[in-house]
């Protein structure tokens, strides 16, 4: 496996997308870090069907909206693993709310998880990176996002920073053979049922997908494995839209 030796950290990485990068990274052969914010079972759950896979996992608990927890789970993974070499940074949060009636501190809590933790993440991982002269970084932004999304304005302000923090990163770090890429996937269903408002935001996103079905968190996946492989090593910089014909 070309991966092997190599170690991936994917946020949000129990369920839905951030499961389907984890154990296809595992398929190729890098050691996964599993991190989620609280249901410690579903990411226990991947990395054991990781392991079954034949690489090492690890999984690290933490909250990344808060800056001190993404310095921990980043030094968990690295005193475990040595460096990261591949980060997803997929956790996010997607309420939605009328711009007028969302609160500072809601503002401020999806900010933080959709966009600063991208931030903080970079800071602790990029050099192990840069040492090696060889890394991965991919963001997510989301159709709806790039859009612009009424009701959920400050994911849409978060994720449009996630892409400017992408080409700013690229332009750095790729003379440093790190590459720093951007998913945006459209309407994508879940593992599991979700609540209404999940639910409804999919529907109405379908309807501007060609392709006329929801994508599947493996076909996110696919687009991911390229990104982070040696013969993705000359995109860098550049937004992957995974959206069935969902153009922005």
């Amino acid at each position: 496996m070309a991966a092997a030796g190599r170690t991936a950290l994917i946020t949000g990485g129990g369920r839905n997308i951030g499961r389907a990068c984890a154990l296809g990274l595992a398929e190729d052969g890098f050691n996964v870090v599993i991190n989620g914010a609280n249901d410690r079972a579903s990411c226990d759950a991947v990395a054991a069907e990781a392991k079954k896979l034949g690489v090492e996992a690890l999984v690290v608990m933490g909250d990344v909206g808060k800056p001190e927890d993404c310095r921990r789970i980043a030094e968990e993974a690295i005193a475990r693993f040595g460096a990261v070499d591949a980060l997803l940074n997929n956790a996010a949060l997607r309420p939605s709310k009328p711009f007028l009636e969302t609160s500072e501190t809601e503002w401020r809590r999806v900010i933080a998880v959709d966009l600063d933790a991208a931030v903080w993440l970079a800071r602790a991982c990029l050099p192990g990176m840069v040492r090696k002269g060889w890394g991965r970084m991919v963001n997510f932004a989301g159709m709806n996002a790039i859009h612009g999304h009424a009701g959920r304005v400050p994911v849409s302000v978060a994720k449009h920073g996630v892409w400017g923090l992408t080409k700013s990163l690229a332009m750095e770090f790729g003379p440093k053979g790190v590459t720093v890429n951007i998913v945006s996937p459209g309407p994508i269903a879940p593992d599991k049922a979700e609540n209404n408002a999940s639910t409804q935001a999919r529907a109405e996103a379908l309807q501007r997908v060609p392709l006329g079905r929801m994508g599947k968190p493996v076909e996110i996946a696919a687009a991911v494995r390229l990104l982070v492989s040696d013969a993705g090593g000359y995109i860098n910089g550049q937004m992957i839209q995974v959206n069935g014909g969902g153009a922005t």
